[in-house]
């Protein structure tokens, strides 16, 4: 069974977060915590979050164990863009666009199976 939590709107830049949650798709639940827990990034925060979250949603509406559950996937997708304005010389704006990300997290008891390597 798959149990899956969102957390929208996050205020960091997708690409900071995607290199961490490719880091645990497959881990078990425990290793993820671990590997959120001792990373000293912001994205280590805001997904350590999102993966509470999803264990939480795991134990009390699926009725599942903390200790059998795997990261089937971890997903960051683009939000909307905050757009404004550094002033420019002569007279002129520079636009700036401050990112977000909505990070999903999808948790299930039955062990994914390992990736195979590509070969090109």
């Amino acid at each position: 069974m798959d149990v899956t939590a969102k957390t929208r709107f996050v205020r960091i830049s997708p690409t900071k977060v995607r290199d961490l949650t490719r880091v645990l798709q497959g881990k078990t639940v425990d290793q993820a915590l671990r590997i959120t827990a001792f990373t000293k990034r912001k994205a280590a925060v805001l997904v350590g979050k999102t993966l509470h979250s999803a264990i939480a949603n795991a134990e009390h509406n699926a009725d599942l164990s903390a200790e059998d559950l795997y990261v089937k996937e971890a997903v960051v997708d683009g939000g909307p863009l905050i757009k404004r304005y550094q002033p420019a010389a002569r007279g002129m704006a520079k636009p700036i666009q401050k990112k977000t990300s909505h990070i999903r997290i999808t948790l299930t008891d039955v062990q994914p199976a390992r990736a195979s390597k590509r070969t090109a």
